[in-house]
């Protein structure tokens, strides 16, 4: 590998090496079909969220056109109507027919962020389509009170309840839509007004949506997002430390299992990255590490005292994605880590 190679790749010195981001992107590289699917591990299936989030991942390590391939394999799956199904096997067909409007919108944090860092116009252009009819489906299922309806069936009515993490999610997707909608000249101002009446509901209204607090993404993902931010943020950070973190090891998927999931930590990385609190961040990443695979790649879990894995034997794409974003977060090491972090100033 060459100097070359590494300009702009995240480098963080005892923690992840410029070196091994590529070697993890390489590990996500290897996975992608021909269709431009990239599955959670080898004949797995992929879900529209998590392959955002691996194409992601690509970009940052300078895998460019492989990140491309990735988004032309949404282009070419989304329904006419703007939307995908959840799981997708290998072979195209569908694995679970529900229509989730995070999974969804994430389309387009995911063509900003390849814009952040290639510039390239033309390829905003060519996937503009696709993000515009993302997100006036996701707004399609939108409450009186800002909330999103979380999913329904292709034929069927949607579920009577918005998430927390997903409206997180969501609000973080509409706020990159909107910039690529003045980047093409075709601004969407009620694509604003959504984002910021979705963020003062997640802000000031927990009851707003179903609770789903034995889950840690619950906890960090207002934070990581930026929907939460200053002192509001670093609070709500600090109480649910105690309940999902293990020192040492890594963030509980859930509040009530040993179970370590280096996603979810690396997830909280970036949340405290948001937050400013760099330490943190970098402490939390270092803990990823007892799910490095020699070729790159990340067990899913761990379970703790017996160190085992978990599903056993899995290593997924996106656990890597996520190690790397965080990374770059930490590090600013590509234009686009602004994306979770907004005061980050970019020449």
């Amino acid at each position: 590998m060459t100097l070359i190679r590494h300009l702009g790749v995240p480098h963080i010195e005892g923690v992840l090496s410029a070196d091994e981001v590529v070697q993890t992107a390489e590990s996500i590289a290897r996975l992608q079909l021909d269709s431009g699917m990239i599955p959670w591990f080898e004949g797995g299936h992929c879900d529209p969220w998590n392959h955002v989030e691996t194409a992601m991942a690509l970009d940052i390590a300078g895998l460019h056109s492989r990140a491309e391939r990735a988004y032309e394999w949404l282009k070419n799956t989304q329904h006419r109507d703007g939307w995908w199904f959840n799981y997708y096997l290998p072979s195209g067909f569908v694995e679970e027919p529900k229509l989730d409007t995070n999974v969804c919108a994430y389309v387009a944090a995911g063509v900003w962020h390849h814009w952040l860092c290639t510039w390239d116009r033309g390829f905003v252009d060519y996937m503009w389509p696709t993000v515009e009819r993302a997100i006036e489906w996701v707004l399609s299922m939108r409450r009186h009170d800002g909330t999103i309806l979380w999913a329904r069936e292709e034929h069927a009515s949607p579920w009577d309840y918005a998430l927390l993490t997903g409206s997180s999610s969501i609000w973080h997707a509409l706020t990159c839509a909107a910039e690529l909608a003045d980047l093409v000249s075709d601004e969407r101002p009620h694509w604003r007004e959504a984002a910021d009446t979705l963020r003062s509901v997640i802000c000031t209204r927990p009851d707003a949506f179903e609770p789903k607090t034995r889950w840690a993404m619950d906890w960090y993902y207002p934070v990581l997002t930026n929907a939460m931010e200053g002192d509001a943020a670093r609070a709500r950070l600090a109480q649910g430390w105690d309940t999902f973190a293990m020192e040492g090891r890594g963030i509980r998927c859930v509040s009530d299992e040993p179970w370590v999931t280096a996603a979810e930590t690396a997830e909280c990385s970036l949340a405290h990255t948001a937050a400013g609190d760099i330490s943190t961040a970098t402490d939390l990443l270092l803990w990823t590490r007892a799910h490095r695979h020699d070729d790159g790649s990340y067990w899913t879990g761990v379970v703790y005292p017996s160190r085992e894995n978990f599903p056993a034997g899995e290593r997924t794409a996106y656990t890597g994605a996520a190690v790397l974003l965080a990374a770059d977060a930490i590090d600013a090491g590509s234009p686009a880590s602004r994306i979770f972090v907004p005061s980050l100033v970019v020449d």
